[in-house]
């Protein structure tokens, strides 16, 4: 058997406990949950083994298993490897959290099964190298992970829910084929590998533009992008493993999809370009309404819409690298967060106030904001910031806008010096980590990815508005506690708390309020 077939054995053991699980009905299949936690185990270790398997082999396809161009088609490339391995891990251990999560339900069988198979379609998805393979391993993701969403059908928030999301997801869908229609044609192939090389090449004419266009419109679909992201954050409706399975490469996916034809994405800058204007604004977008959001669970889907579209913005600079980088270190994080949740809001519950909130001034902000981007320059040259593309360099200035966020409460009047020196000390770090990573996730997808083109007039001016925007939300952020008395501020507070009623907005296109009971 050829070693670069080895992608498709991944996702087998969870299909075989899948069908065990559906025929373990009833409270407490302790067979169908062992089975599945070991199966999702196995399948950790299968994709740990392909990262031994690119080394000895290097990357490549395998041979289709089919006729006509339709079957299994298996690629093995840095990128299929570190989305593998991610998906693996993040779904073992959610299937473990859920098996003790769901215990005495009546419906744990069949939800394990369909966690297992949304798994197993997800990893079909990541390591796919053909084009029939990747369209139906992410229809079948998302037909699954419907099946999870509708858990508790008496809910008519959770109907709500999916049935948005159906939507959205089928739009996705449409989108996805119309591509993969597009790219047999323009390249005379199904396989991706062939397309992408050709891609790279420059080649591919209007049919393969119009792909890239398509593509994108699935992708922006599929990752909750404004203003169709109701659904994401109305999923906690269902049950707290489904919320973190989200982030095993289910609501990542289109980010995925952007960073797999990373080359083809790159026959279409106007496509691009339209990227970062939406990627951007979903992303001040989520942030500003997570702020607002009372319930951990809520405020953590809008983080996850934030991040989305920060990921999409980076896709949109052609920033490939740092958008898997980023896949990665939101998933692990965020799909945590989701499932120690719980915890975290009984630990905040018993810690006593220690006294006053420290309130950054004005002059505050202003000094925080200097000695971040001081900081940023300073450690930047260390690492050749003067060689680095000016994308890099932008997105650097918008993550230390964080950091300066971050130093203003440690430069408030009233915070203790200890504060201070700690969020100095995190501001250095960060910037450090920044240029590092960036740094070894070029070095490891080089020859997989694209480095990202010299930026054109629309370029620059995208780029530019995309630094002045985040800056300019910081600055409101870290003062916004000064002006949060204010008649006004509570007023923009309560919008913001409902998202500006987009959402509502799309339920009332929809007809989303009215949800059918299910029986």
């Amino acid at each position: 058997m050829s070693v670069h077939l080895l992608p498709l054995l991944v996702p087998a053991p969870l299909v075989l406990a899948a069908v065990v699980a559906f025929r373990s009905p009833g409270v407490r299949p302790r067979t169908a949950v062992r089975l599945a936690e070991v199966t999702a185990l196995l399948s950790l270790l299968a994709a740990l083994g392909l990262v031994a398997a690119l080394m000895y082999a290097g990357p490549g396809s395998s041979q289709l298993v089919g006729l006509s161009g339709i079957g299994l088609m298996a690629r093995l490339d840095v990128v299929g490897v570190t989305m593998t391995t991610l998906v693996a891990f993040v779904g073992w251990i959610v299937v473990r959290y859920a098996g003790t999560y769901l215990d005495g339900e009546a419906r744990q069988g069949p939800f394990t099964g369909w966690l297992c198979l949304t798994l197993a379609s997800v990893l079909l998805l990541v390591g796919a190298g053909g084009l029939v393979q990747f369209v139906l391993a992410w229809i079948a993701a998302g037909a699954c992970l419907q099946r999870l969403l509708m858990f508790y059908p008496d809910r008519a928030a959770a109907r709500r829910a999916a049935r948005k999301s159906r939507i959205v997801s089928s739009l996705a869908d449409l989108a996805l084929i119309g591509a993969a229609v597009l790219l047999a044609l323009a390249y005379d192939t199904t396989g991706i590998a062939v397309v992408l090389e050709v891609a790279a090449r420059g080649e591919g004419g209007s049919l393969a533009v119009t792909a890239a266009g398509l593509a994108a419109v699935a992708a922006v679909l599929k990752s909750a992008q404004f203003p169709f992201h109701g659904w994401l954050t109305e999923v906690m409706e269902a049950p707290t493993p489904v919320s973190a399975l989200l982030h095993a490469g289910v609501v990542n996916a289109g980010g995925f999809l952007l960073i797999r034809f990373a080359d083809l994405m790159l026959l279409a800058p106007g496509v691009l370009a339209l990227l970062v204007v939406l990627g951007g604004f979903t992303a001040l977008f989520g942030s500003l309404v997570m702020l607002t959001q009372p319930a951990v669970k809520t405020s953590l889907a809008w983080s996850t819409v934030a991040q989305m579209g920060f990921m999409i913005l980076q896709c949109g600079l052609a920033l490939f690298p740092l958008a898997l980088l980023h896949v990665v270190a939101h998933s692990l994080y965020k799909a945590h967060s989701f499932l120690a949740s719980g915890g975290a809001v009984e630990r905040v519950t018993a810690i006593r106030r220690p006294g006053p909130v420290a309130v950054p001034d004005a002059g505050a902000v202003g000094r925080a904001f200097a000695v971040a981007l001081t900081i940023y320059v300073f450690i930047g040259l260390g690492f050749g910031l003067t060689h680095k593309s000016p994308q890099i360099i932008a997105l650097g200035a918008i993550l230390i806008f964080g950091v300066a966020y971050m130093l203003a409460q440690g430069f408030a009047d009233a915070a203790p010096t200890a504060l201070t020196r700690r969020t100095a000390l995190y501001a250095v770090l960060t910037s450090g980590a920044y240029f590092a990573l960036q740094m070894a996730a070029t070095r490891l997808t080089e020859g997989a990815l694209p480095a990202p083109p010299p930026p054109g007039p629309l370029e620059w001016g995208l780029t530019i508005l995309a630094v002045l925007s985040f800056g300019a939300v910081a600055v409101v952020q870290a003062m916004f506690p000064l002006w949060a008395h204010h008649p006004a501020a509570a007023g923009l507070r309560v919008h913001l708390s409902n998202g500006f009623y987009a959402n509502a907005a799309f339920d009332r296109l929809i007809g989303g309020w009215a949800v059918r009971r299910s029986h």
